[in-house]
């Protein structure tokens, strides 16, 4: 059962889920275990920095928002670990747990955006303590993953404002993935829009593929959307094209792990799929992130590095071997779907359509 916290919400929806948060009577991250559900929730408390590292890579924590916030904690529990007496060891840990938490999943830029700021964090605070007492940098950081996690929850909660403009009464959304609440730190991203429009009054229906091989729609996303008593119904990933051209779909909204300056946008496997099928079928296809998954730095997808995972992920998948001993596996995280299949891209600070490099610069400004 779910916890009185967990049933809090605003308007009609009834439980919206806490993936991760700060816990400081317990001096630990409190997380949903992700890979449980949906037949169990159980939250668990990460205290060093190897169990976060791990928690990321074996997707307990998950989503590009998400382990945003997880990487910037489990900094600052590796700091605490180490015990540092000066300021210089103090950055010497950071030289050292820095790269190995940005590399635990490379793709999702949060993560790498998240590790630099808590560093830059802890960077000021050296600058403008002149004792340099560690204890003060600890608090830096801690304090700035802290800040991370509340601007991910406003940030989600103002995407959903700007991304119910396009759910329309009575409509038929497809997603892909998981994109709610269990992906960030507050609303969600693609769902937050539905969750929105949802305190809204309006009525709509919500297709889930079911994404595999590790089926965050199925296991996750149908899950948030069933506890929020969203009409929702579970395909499997092959069934889209079918249900666009019976038409049954009004629209596809999808969450990202990066998006190039040039508004290409990097998503599970499958996303490029569902963005070509919904250009045959006139559909429009709605990417939803905050502006930390911008990544301006690329000019262009093709630069975006995809994370390549476990075989047997696909091999025996949730314990059960699904292909022969022996053959060869390819298991991409993610895929690019180019701009020129994108409708608009919602954030936080507003909607951008094409031609997306203006519009995206400009909102790195802000």
């Amino acid at each position: 059962m779910l916890s009185e916290r967990d049933r809090e919400g605003v308007g009609c929806v009834k439980r919206r889920l806490v993936p991760i948060e700060w816990d400081e009577g317990r001096r630990a991250v409190r997380l949903i275990d992700q890979t449980l559900l949906p037949a169990e929730l159980r939250y668990i408390d990460i205290r060093s920095f190897d169990d976060m590292c791990e928690a990321i890579a074996m997707l307990r924590v998950r989503g590009a928002p998400a382990i945003g916030v997880a990487g910037a904690f489990g900094i600052y529990l590796g700091l605490a670990e180490r015990v540092p007496r000066s300021a210089d060891e103090v950055f010497g840990v950071l030289d050292e747990l820095c790269p190995k938490m940005a590399g635990v999943r490379p793709t999702a830029v949060n993560l790498s955006w998240a590790v630099d700021r808590v560093r830059r964090a802890a960077e000021y605070a050296a600058r403008r303590y002149e004792e340099l007492d560690p204890s003060a940098l600890l608090l830096a950081v801690v304090g700035e993953a802290s800040a991370i996690a509340a601007e991910d929850a406003a940030a989600c909660r103002s995407i959903g404002e700007y991304g119910a403009q396009l759910i329309p009464d009575g409509g038929r959304v497809l997603t892909h993935c998981n994109a709610g609440a269990l992906a960030t730190a507050g609303w969600g991203t693609a769902l937050a829009a539905l969750y929105v429009a949802q305190e809204q009054g309006k009525r709509f229906r919500v297709w889930a593929d079911e994404t595999r091989p590790l089926l965050q729609g199925s296991r996750l996303t149908a899950f948030e959307l069933a506890e929020a008593e969203i009409d929702v119904t579970v395909i499997c990933d092959n069934m889209a094209a079918s249900l666009m051209r019976a038409g049954q779909v009004d629209l596809v909204i999808v969450g990202a792990d990066r998006v190039a300056a040039n508004g290409d946008v990097c998503n599970k496997i499958g996303t490029y799929g569902l963005a070509c099928l919904a250009r045959m079928h006139d559909i429009p296809f709605f990417v939803a992130c905050p502006t930390s998954t911008l990544d301006l730095s690329l000019a262009a997808g093709d630069e975006i590095p995809i994370e390549q995972r476990d075989r047997r992920e696909v091999t025996h998948g949730f314990g059960r071997q699904t292909a022969p001993d022996g053959v060869e596996v390819y298991n991409p995280a993610f895929d690019v779907t180019p701009n020129e299949l994108v409708t608009a891209i919602v954030t936080e600070r507003g909607i951008v359509r094409a031609p997306y490099g203006p519009g995206l610069a400009a909102l790195t400004r802000v």
